[in-house]
């Protein structure tokens, strides 16, 4: 077998010192962007000599640079939604944590009712010849995992929001200077956000997972089942933040949207809009809080689930601490790959032009995959011994270390190739989003039926990537396999995340410019950075979504495992009708939250009305609207709304555990993989595809485009129309369709000894 090269003790030292150098890096870049001011002093020293050793405010003197009004509104916008984005966060966040304790006490109960609330030890279920600690003790640790696991999620959705608020109107400002200046704020601040989540992830499992030593000490099977509460928390809260975020900010564009630039043919972003704060505020508690809990929910479970298939493999058995923590050690790496990437598009490079935004993106992506494959050959030979054992369904497969890194590379390499699909589907600059603004011409009706289309058919290379990915991972190291090539996709997840908050800091950027009343040239730059931002959300989405299908299936395998199931017989009864439930949550699942988004959108759309009739002077920009009334809408319906559809999901496998059992559980689970995974693409892809269609129309870079232009032509009408039913399928649906997937297969595997023990009761009549 061999040892690892790595000893115990450069384990010890570099995975917290990864984590604090990412804290670090992320602190620095905040510094770096805090340097934009948003006061209107002006800085006359004769040291405030620019790059080219000139002033930076004699650049362009004619935009208004050191016009002080501008700087004042835009100071007074930022604040604006700031404030509205801290005030949901908060409401949401009250009754989020009523949940979490409620759902925690639930864990307590169920998990320590196993062995009937007893403190004596048990024989061990890999191992009967030795006593292991008993089941109360895996129900308090697990209990203890959940809430550090909620509360680390919280935190990282939180803290996220609050950098991409304090950079948008900073981003804006710099858009005066030119589109260069403009891209390396918003990068920097989506990347302060990337690293923080990444690190705070790594350190809060790595001193999780030290603490509860003290106490397991060699049993480290009942170590690692502890430890799984930590994905069920991270996701649980993603759940509600993607939910809740996801119909807040599309309740508040969608009525923003139809009444103000179909209805009243006024353009986005219109400070007149009375919507127009809550559809900024939308973005930052949608688009960033929600993805940012929801990455770190995939990343905790991918490394619960590696450990948990880990703690009963040789690693475990014989107590490999290094290669027992080798999901860690990828992740450690992966902060050092994210770092030197980020100076690549932040110090190495500069952008001069509005056509390099979305290359210097993409290059990101591919640098970082690049490096990291060299990062993972070279943890793979340090940390793992050459040959070792891993679980499979009751027998120990043989298994070399560099098998293990073929699994993490292929996890890797699919993610890319998922998102450079999603790229070809979503970016305005290849003929399918082409193709769909083209069909605007005929109206909106074609404009849906081409959307679809595409949608559907963007589905077919992300999940042969997928297939693909699964097969080989599987057949070299079983389920360990597939939760090391999700870790694999997940492990460049700071470069990942700092691309995808980007969109919405670009985003919110645009909006300040226009509600500035800044110049038309600004707005261009904004826009150039906007659209280059939803291409690489829809790219995020895109791993998002491919990492929690292999994430689901390492879950599901971890849960075979612990419930003691050796086989899943599709024929069987038991198991088919789960798979076909299983299959139908997706469906139900999203006809909640479009529901919810229609008529939170109603409300919204009635509100925008009413105050465009009401108030005098409105349409002339004489009066101001009443920005307040619009934020309690969205804020008060996403608040309601997102609780049945998370009811479902956290419902679902407690339910079909205690009645049906193990057998019917692993079923809904299969199905609920199999479908959620189309559908989240096809409805991702199709949102993104009409939005960016809609801004190739607005954009009128091409002679085609010009063609199907200008703004609130009918042909752009129908493009609005395209965009608005994409919106809940691209930021509502689509993104928690992943979070539903892995929840209730993490929900599962905690639950896995309660269901193994007492589940079935329908069948036990």
């Amino acid at each position: 077998m061999g040892a690892a090269i790595l000893p115990d003790l450069g384990t010890e030292i570099l995975i917290p010192v990864c984590a604090v150098i990412g804290i670090a890096f992320a602190l620095f870049q905040w510094l770096l962007v805090s340097k934009v001011k948003l006061s209107a002093a002006r800085d006359s020293s004769p040291n405030a000599a620019g790059k080219n050793g000139y002033n930076d405010y004699l650049i362009e003197e004619e935009e208004g640079i050191n016009d002080h009004n501008v700087v004042v509104k835009c100071a007074e916008i930022q604040n604006a939604i700031s404030e509205g984005a801290t005030s949901f966060l908060f409401t949401e966040y009250k009754y989020v944590g009523i949940f979490m304790v409620a759902f925690a006490v639930l864990i307590f109960l169920f998990l320590g009712s196993v062995e009937g609330f007893s403190t004596s030890y048990q024989p061990c279920t890999y191992d009967q010849t030795k006593l292991c600690k008993p089941a109360l003790a895996t129900a308090v640790f697990s209990t203890v995992s959940f809430l550090l696991g909620g509360v680390t999620s919280l935190v990282s959705g939180f803290l996220g929001m609050k950098i991409a608020t304090y950079a948008n109107a900073r981003t804006t400002l710099e858009a005066r200077k030119g589109v260069g200046k403009a891209f390396i704020t918003a990068f920097r601040s989506g990347a302060v956000m990337g690293f923080l989540l990444a690190a705070n992830g790594l350190l809060v499992l790595y001193i999780a997972i030290n603490l509860f030593k003290i106490y397991y000490g060699d049993d480290w099977g009942g170590l690692f089942e502890a430890i799984t509460g930590y994905g069920l928390g991270g996701s649980s809260m993603a759940l509600f933040g993607r939910v809740g975020g996801g119909i807040y900010t599309k309740a508040a564009d969608v009525g923003a949207d139809l009444v103000g630039k179909v209805e009243r043919n006024i353009p986005e972003d219109d400070p007149r809009n009375p919507a127009v704060i809550a559809d900024n505020v939308g973005d930052n508690v949608g688009d960033i809080a929600g993805m940012g809990s929801d990455l770190f929910g995939s990343y905790a479970e991918s490394s619960c689930a590696a450990l948990v298939v880990a703690s009963i493999s040789s690693f475990g058995v014989n107590h490999e601490f290094t290669a027992m923590l080798y999901p860690l050690i990828i992740s450690s790496v992966g902060i050092l790959v994210c770092l030197l990437t980020t100076l690549f598009a932040t110090d190495f490079f500069e952008i001069k032009a509005v056509k390099e935004i979305e290359p210097a993106l993409k290059k990101q992506l591919i640098i970082s995959t690049a490096l990291m494959t060299v990062g993972i050959a070279i943890v793979s030979w340090i940390a793992l011994p050459t040959s070792f054992t891993i679980f499979n369904f009751g027998v120990q497969k043989d298994v070399q270390n560099w098998q293990l890194f073929l699994c993490v590379a292929v996890g890797l390499w699919a993610g890319l190739i998922i998102g450079f699909v999603t790229e070809y589907y979503t970016s305005n600059a290849y003929s399918p989003v082409q193709d769909v603004a083209d069909s605007c011409r005929t109206g909106a009706a074609t404009n849906v039926i081409f959307g679809l289309a595409l949608g559907y058919k963007s589905v077919i290379i992300p999940i042969f990537a997928i297939a693909i990915s699964i097969f080989v991972s599987f057949t070299f190291a079983a389920m360990y396999g597939i939760a090391v090539a999700a870790l694999g996709m997940l492990s460049t997840i700071a470069t990942g995340l700092a691309i995808d908050a980007y969109g919405p800091i670009s985003d919110n950027a645009g909006g300040i410019a226009e509600m500035a009343g800044m110049s038309h040239r600004i707005r261009e730059r904004t826009d150039a950075l906007d659209a280059a931002g939803n291409t690489t959300a829809a790219i995020g989405k895109g791993f998002a979504i491919g990492s929690a299908a292999l994430v689901s299936l390492a879950l599901f395998g971890a849960f075979v495992s612990r419930a003691a199931i050796t086989t899943v017989d599709v024929l069987t009864p038991k198991v088919f009708i789960g798979l076909i439930v299983g299959a139908m949550l997706p469906y139900w699942f999203s006809a909640m939250t479009m529901k919810s988004v229609g008529s939170a959108a109603l409300k919204m759309v009635e509100e925008v009305r009413r105050q465009f009739n009401t108030i005098p002077g409105l349409m002339e920009g004489t009066a101001k609207p009443d920005y307040a009334t619009c934020v309690k809408i969205s804020t008060d319906a996403s608040i309601k709304e997102m609780i049945p559809p998370g009811a479902l999901v956290m419902l679902t496998p407690l339910v079909v555990g205690i009645l049906f059992g193990v057998e019917t559980l692993s079923g809904v689970l299969a199905g609920s993989l199999v479908s959620g995974v189309q559908i989240a693409i096809s409805a991702s892809n199709t949102g993104g595809a009409w939005d960016n269609a809609k801004k190739y129309i607005e954009a009128g870079a091409s002679e085609h485009a010009r063609s199907l232009g200008p703004k609130g032509s009918d042909c752009h009408k129908a493009a609005v129309i395209g965009d608005t039913i994409g919106d809940p399928l691209k930021d509502t649906s689509g993104p928690s369709l992943n979070i539903l997937i892995k929840l209730m297969a993490v929900e599962s595997l905690v639950f896995a000894p309660f269901f193994a023990t007492h589940g079935g009761l329908l069948f036990k009549i």
